[in-house]
């Protein structure tokens, strides 16, 4: 494949030639003979982008599942009526945040007088938690003993769950969803590789994987985070990430036996992901890593609060941060709101933690955010909550910063990925320069993805590639 005129960074307008899978020539080049050529006009080329947080099943099941929290659902009436769906069978809901019920916790009384006649799991935003009505319940422990994480108050069931996101699939007996639509929608944003960050990724879920990528349906690089037995699973269509480890403030696991986590999955030669949304998870996270010594490329998941003395410590440890930089738009607001203010400073921040050293990575967290990566560094950028709040503007990126993110190795988050010869094709094609493209941050720029030298997703306005049956010069 041959794409022409093309502004490619530190080559300025040139030719790119794919073989295969890697970029094998860039310069002034002529077409093959039957070579398919794709004219860029002088658009921007730029690496693929990968997404190094996301959480793929969960993602796919989504478009199944009813939206229960903001945007969409914003008080009791509008969950009443989001959840007043026609059917007999089990009815998803997902996103609920208590605040639209007045900040308390539903419970099987609460959802019973919504819906009273079929099935209803409501999944928190955070994924923590379902609450669960009672015609739930009934057909749940008809099938299954409870689980420890099923609440029980005066001897009788509440309908909350917690954390138990495995019992709840084994008892439903449900399988993991088909990858296509969503694998599409993210080539659609020049997403050409992911990793998802899943704590419960084991041997079945990666075999799940590399079932969808065989039969065509997910086409991104993929790299899997997970659980420690992730390490004796065979790699066929998808490579190992880090160990995920899943901190719950009001439940720290026993420090000694963490530290013994992280110490077999160093020696795997995994670095090991935390999940830090508090601040007293990751002091608890880097106290575990002083103990147990830390890897190049351990990393804080999230690093949603974060004083300058924790990032210093960070840096100190040589940590890396996956940060989701939309959620200052999509739920700034919401934490202006109700986080306490003194901690406003510390949220989500990204010129901070790079001027102290950290390397930062961009991950959707989908879909518990947005997985258009245009939006978040467009976030990064601007710092603005939905209603146009300036959100700690100081700790704003460039465009260039932003888009930085997106461009990491994700196996060497230090590493920035590039576009020259030899390296793996996994290009992204804007339709305009990028100083046009940096003032936009719009993913309606993305015209072509390529993923391992194939085409993955083309405009639908754009022309079709050409192919040249002779050897011939293409006209710009």
């Amino acid at each position: 494949m041959l794409i022409r005129d093309a502004e490619i960074q530190g080559e300025g307008r040139a030719d790119l030639r794919i073989d295969g899978h890697l970029v094998t020539a860039i310069g002034t080049l002529e077409p093959r003979a039957g070579e398919p050529v794709i004219k860029a006009h002088g658009g921007a080329l730029l690496p693929g982008l990968h997404d190094h947080h996301i959480h793929l099943a969960a993602l796919a099941v989504r478009d199944a599942s009813v939206p229960c929290g903001p945007p969409e659902i914003t008080d009791i009436g509008g969950l009443s009526a989001a959840l007043s769906q026609p059917g007999q069978g089990w009815l998803r809901g997902i996103n609920f945040c208590e605040s639209i019920v007045g900040g308390t916790l539903p419970d099987a009384r609460m959802l019973d007088r919504m819906v009273p006649d079929r099935p209803v799991r409501l999944q928190h935003r955070t994924g923590r938690m379902w609450f669960l009505n009672s015609a739930a319940l009934a057909e749940l422990l008809d099938r299954a003993a409870p689980p420890p994480g099923l609440e029980r108050e005066h001897g009788r069931f509440t309908g909350r769950l917690f954390d138990e996101d495995r019992w709840l699939q084994d008892t439903l007996g449900s399988t993991p969803p088909d990858f296509a639509a969503i694998s599409a929608r993210l080539a659609a944003f020049g997403v050409t590789g992911l990793t998802d960050m899943s704590p419960g990724n084991d041997p079945g879920m990666a075999r799940h994987f590399g079932q969808e990528v065989a039969a065509g349906k997910l086409k991104q690089n993929t790299v899997l985070a997970g659980a420690l037995s992730l390490a004796g699973a065979a790699q066929e269509g998808w490579r190992l990430g880090p160990a995920k480890l899943h901190l719950h403030e009001s439940a720290l696991p026993d420090f000694d036996e963490t530290c013994r986590w992280i110490s077999q999955a160093h020696a795997q030669g995994r670095a090991v992901a935390v999940h830090c949304v508090t601040e007293v998870e990751l002091v608890f996270t880097l106290a575990l890593l002083e103990a147990s010594g830390s890897l190049g490329g351990d990393r804080v998941e999230h690093a949603s609060i974060v004083s300058p003395d924790l990032a210093a410590s960070m840096a100190d440890l040589g940590l890396h941060a996956c940060v989701q930089p939309q959620f200052v738009h999509e739920r700034g607001d919401r934490y202006l709101a109700q986080v306490e203010p003194r901690h406003h400073p510390d949220l989500y921040r990204l010129r901070s933690l790079r001027d102290a050293g950290i390397v930062l990575a961009g991950g959707s967290d989908g879909p518990y955010g947005s997985v258009d990566p245009w939006a978040a560094m467009k976030a990064a950028v601007r710092r603005l909550t939905r209603s146009g709040t300036p959100f700690t503007p100081d700790e704003a990126l460039t465009a260039e910063q932003a888009l930085a993110l997106y461009l990491a190795d994700p196996l060497d988050l230090s590493r920035r990925r590039r576009i020259a010869v030899g390296e793996p094709a996994d290009l992204c094609l804007l339709a305009r320069p990028w100083h046009e493209a940096r003032e936009r941050l719009d993913s309606q720029d993305v015209r072509i993805t390529v993923a391992s030298g194939r085409v993955i997703h083309q405009r639908v306005d754009q022309p079709p590639v050409e192919r040249f049956a002779r050897t011939e010069t293409a006209t710009a």
